[in-house]
This record gives structure tokens, sequence and C-alpha cells, in this order.
């Protein structure tokens, strides 16, 4: 029987989150278990050097702590539809291999919300254009001979040129 004072001294068992340290890397099911990412897309954002590991000797991956961030980061962007290429721009300059400093996030974390803030524009912008016609694709004849006389924007080529940022367009 181990009495109470004997209890108290035992050391948290290996299992346990608790008894992980912080530069104990994680394995692919605990990266899971953390992230809510799928192995499969692990597999996938480190083919695309967006994630990285470590292989044991008997070749299991092994994941840096601090890829926890990476992947929950990249599970925002897929959710709100931004493409990966953008996220690995949003990374190039944050180091896969050693922690990540405050710093290198911070830059990180600005070159990203530039990103945001143009496609928040881009979005803006269709919105606006929602009310009337769809910048000129074109929807309505009608209003199209106020918006685009004599289809004038036909000429820049297909879509919806209006849209598309052009200033001279809008």
């Amino acid at each position: 029987m181990v009495s109470p004072d004997d209890a108290s001294r035992t050391l948290p068992d290996a299992a346990t989150p608790d008894a992980a340290t912080p530069d104990e890397p994680l394995t692919i099911g605990e990266m899971t278990r953390r992230t809510g990412v799928a192995a499969s897309a692990l597999h996938f954002y480190e083919s695309l050097g967006l994630i990285a590991s470590t292989r044991t000797p008997g070749n299991q991956r092994r994941y840096p702590r601090h890829m926890i961030r990476r992947v929950s980061l990249i599970a925002v962007a897929k959710r709100l539809g931004i493409p990966l290429s953008d996220v690995q721009s949003a990374f190039a300059d944050v180091p896969l291999t050693e922690t990540p400093t405050h710093d290198e996030w911070q830059r990180a974390s600005r070159r990203w919300k530039r990103e945001l803030e143009k496609r928040r524009e881009g979005i803006e912008r269709l919105e606006r254009e929602l009310t009337g016609c769809i910048g000129c694709g074109c929807l309505s004849m009608k209003a199209c001979r106020l918006l685009n006389p004599d289809d004038a924007l036909g000429s820049k080529g297909a879509g919806p040129q209006r849209l598309q940022g052009d200033p001279l367009a809008e």
C-alpha cells in the first residue's frame, strides 16, 4: 500500500500531457489530437514545406511542439478559404527547424495582415458591385448602358473587369 506521503512524490505517468517537456517532440497522433487536423493533411502540409518533422530510427514522424501554432494557423486559413500559397508566403521567414521568436511571428503576422487587408478590400468592392451589376460581366443590359456605355469594358477582356481592381474601369 502507498502512503499519502509516497503518493505525493509519485512522478506523473509518461502518457499524460503534463509529463511532456517543452522540448519533447509530438507523435503524429498527438499532433492530430492537439490541432484537430488529420494525419493525411499533416503529411500534405509537410510535402509543401509548411511544416516539418524529424524521423525516429523506426522512421516515425516527430513534430517539434512549435509546429502546433503553424498547423493551427493553417487550419484557420483553410477555414477562411485562404489559399495555401498565401500561407506559404506568410510563413516564408518563419523558421521550420527551430522555435520561431516573437519578432519572427510578428513580422509574419504583419505581412499576412497586409495580404488579408487586400483580400478584404476586394470583397468589399464585390459587395458594392452586387447592389448594381456584377461589375460588368454583365447581368443587366439596362444598367449596363448606364455603367458601361457601348460595352467599353468588353475591349479589356472577358470577365468582371470592374471587380478586378482597374481604377479606370470604375
